[in-house]
Formats: structure tokens, sequence, C-alpha cells
């Protein structure tokens, strides 16, 4: 069962305890990508003459818009790796396929080798008797 963990992290100026499952690393980053999110939006024009509560809102929203923007780029990784593990599925039928026509061709090229021998054979023989009979 995992351990709960808990961090200190620091948002805003102020200091926050974060506790989870996570590690203490991961608290830090999200606090950092909060961090870092509060400080792009406060490079905007009129951003600091706002409401705390705007403020909130503001921050709410861009977090979210990142969150549906990584959420829909998830999905589109999947939708690409399901479509790869399928051209790999028929890549391997088809590889399958193949290697069973060469076992096929080989089988019926070594059935021919002999047949030609049988044949040479044949040929050879009634040579000898050509020159059995002109002798």
């Amino acid at each position: 069962m995992a351990v709960k963990n808990t961090a200190q992290v620091v948002i805003g100026g102020k200091i926050f305890t974060l506790g989870g499952y996570e590690s203490e690393e991961y608290f830090q980053k999200v606090a950092s990508y909060i961090n870092n999110k509060m400080a792009e939006l406060s490079e905007m024009p009129g951003y600091s003459r706002q409401s705390a509560e705007t403020k909130h809102t503001l921050l709410s929203l861009n977090v979210t818009d990142d969150y549906f923007k990584a959420k829909k780029q998830a999905e589109i990784f999947e939708q690409d790796l399901q479509q790869k593990d399928q051209e790999m599925y028929e890549l391997k039928h088809e590889l399958i396929a193949l290697r069973m026509k060469i076992e096929e061709t080989e089988k019926k090229q070594q059935e021919a080798q002999h047949q030609n021998e049988v044949l040479e054979d044949k040929v050879k023989s009634l040579n000898e008797e050509i020159d059995k009979l002109l002798k």
C-alpha cells in the first residue's frame, strides 16, 4: 500500500502543506507550475487591478485550459498508438502469411528439383539406350 506524503510548498508567496500519495518532488513541481502560471498572468495588462476572486478565476481558467489541451493531446497520442498497434498487428500477420508462402514456394522448388533430377536420370538412361541401339 502506498505511503501518504506531505510537503510544504510556496504558492504565491504563501506556505501550504500538501498531502497525498505522490512524492515531495511532485508536490514541488505542482507548486512551481501554479507559481509560473500566476507569474504569466501577472504580466497581462490590467491583471494586478483585478479582485482576488477574478485573479483566482483567471488562474483556474488558465489551468483548466492547459488541462484540456493536454488531455486532447493525450487522446491524440492514444489514438496514434492504437493505430500503430493495429498497423503492427496487420504487418505481423502479413509477415506470417509471407513466411508461409516462402515455405510453400521452397517446398515446391524442392519437389521441382527432385522431378528435374528424375527426368535428367531418365534422359540420361534414354540417351544410353539410344547409344546402344546406334552401335
